[in-house]
């Protein structure tokens, strides 16, 4: 009878022990929200990466990855994702990765502004000069964020020295320089290395003090939205900028030329291009200034005649400041080359059919205009018979009735000035 109940003990102990090694690792597993940023940052990355704090705070994470790869982009976008960031409850990890990524300009700023900052070997990170549609930006400019860098640098403890070099000098950093010069503080080749080297690191967490558990993980991916999506697609620089001239275009198109179909795509592409300015694009006043100055211009051209030269004009103007509509410092330099060239040539196309068809349909409208019963008001013609304010004038090559209150002889100039059915009004042409 013993010897059945301590049987039966030892079995329901084992039981127990096998229930606990399958619960309790993953009970006690450190859950990481993982966040990408590849590519041009813009405001569906800053979307994206907003709502991935969202999720860790609902998962009640332990920490947020935010994995980089990326040449730069948009200013607002970057400093939204870097508030995040330094305003989190939640430890942040920023990480360049995998082998053969970098974190340029706008990119740099984020990767430093994580609590803990880690590159994998084959890796950069630098290069944050700001630049502008015409070559370097503004001394004030540099100045601005080479000051921004550095308060991020201090708030987390990294050499503002260096870190400031990346602005100013345009200075570029391999992993290995980067972890040696103390910007970075870990270099792993894997993630779960990288969660290895930082088991039991201590971070500073919006005044508190918090101990990293990493020995076990569980990786929660933050999927990209249908909202970040969009917004990714609308703030590209290069969407918005057709959008908004297509729908300019359309607009005047459709006010000169009244129909549904033009005004209709010209509304749509307008508030779809107005998303995505004033959802974090910076744009140049003067470009501004050079559109509406273009688009006076095609006004003047349809109002007065002058044979094309306020037309050309207003294409001028509109690509010129189709080319340097945008403001974005921090944006990849390569940009300032591809954009241009781009933008430069559907501005130059699309202005140039617009404009083209609007001269065409307001001339066809002076000739209509003239067709039919007014058509001969202001024609010039040579009297044959008149007698008591009545006669007979060879107008256009044609014999018509006149009345006139001058006095008139065959061989005087006249000219009309009115008609009542097959008569017309004339007096004395001078």
């Amino acid at each position: 009878m013993k010897k059945r109940f301590y049987m039966r003990y030892v079995l329901a102990m084992l039981t127990v022990l096998l229930v606990l090694l399958f619960i309790l690792p993953s009970a006690q597993a450190a859950k990481v929200v993982e966040v990408n940023i590849k590519g041009e940052i813009n405001e569906g990355t800053a979307t994206q990466v907003k709502e991935a704090f969202k999720l860790a705070e609902r998962v009640k994470a332990d920490a947020i990855l935010i994995v980089i790869d990326t040449p730069g982009g948009l200013v607002t976008s970057m400093k939204n994702i870097i508030t995040e960031i330094l305003q989190s409850d939640i430890p942040v990890i920023t990480y360049v990765y995998p082998p053969g990524a970098f974190s340029a300009s706008a990119g740099s700023l984020i990767l430093i502004a994580g609590h803990v900052a880690a590159m994998s070997n084959g890796t950069s990170v630098g290069a944050a000069t700001p630049v502008a549609p015409l070559g370097v930006a503004e001394k004030k400019t540099i100045n601005y964020f080479a000051n921004y860098t550095k308060s991020i640098a201090e708030q987390r403890g990294r050499p503002a020295d260096i870190v400031e070099r990346f602005v100013t000098e345009g200075l570029s950093l391999t992993a290995r320089e980067a972890y040696e010069k103390g910007v970075i503080d870990v270099i792993a080749d894997s993630k779960d290395e990288l969660f290895s080297k930082i088991n039991g690191k201590e971070v500073n967490v919006n005044g508190r003090n918090v101990t990293l558990n990493f020995d076990t993980v569980e990786i929660i991916e933050s999927k990209k939205s249908l909202k970040a999506n969009i917004l990714e697609l609308l703030s590209n620089p290069q969407i918005a900028s057709i959008l908004f001239l297509i729908g300019l275009y359309g607009l005047i198109f459709g006010l000169t030329s009244p129909g549904v179909l033009p005004e209709t795509i010209g509304a749509i592409c307008l508030v779809l291009s107005l998303v995505g300015l004033l959802g974090g694009l910076s744009v140049n006043l003067f470009a501004v200034i050079l559109i509406l100055l273009g688009v006076l211009f095609l006004i003047a051209e349809l109002m007065t005649p002058t044979y094309g030269i306020l037309g050309f004009a207003s294409i001028l103007c509109v690509t010129l400041g189709a080319i340097m509509f945008f403001n974005e410092p921090l944006m990849p330099e390569s940009f300032y080359t591809s954009f241009p060239m781009l933008i430069a040539g559907i501005a130059l196309g699309l202005a140039g059919i617009v404009t083209f068809f609007l001269i065409k349909i307001a001339q066809l409208r002076k000739v209509k205009r003239r067709v039919g019963g007014e058509a001969i008001i202001g024609e010039k013609g040579e009297v044959i018979t008149f007698q008591n304010g009545k006669g007979q004038a060879k107008v256009r090559g044609e014999i018509w009735a006149f009345e006139s209150k001058d006095e008139l002889k065959p061989g005087d100039k006249i000219v009309v000035v009115g008609r009542e059915g097959l008569t017309l009004k004339v007096k004395r042409f001078e």
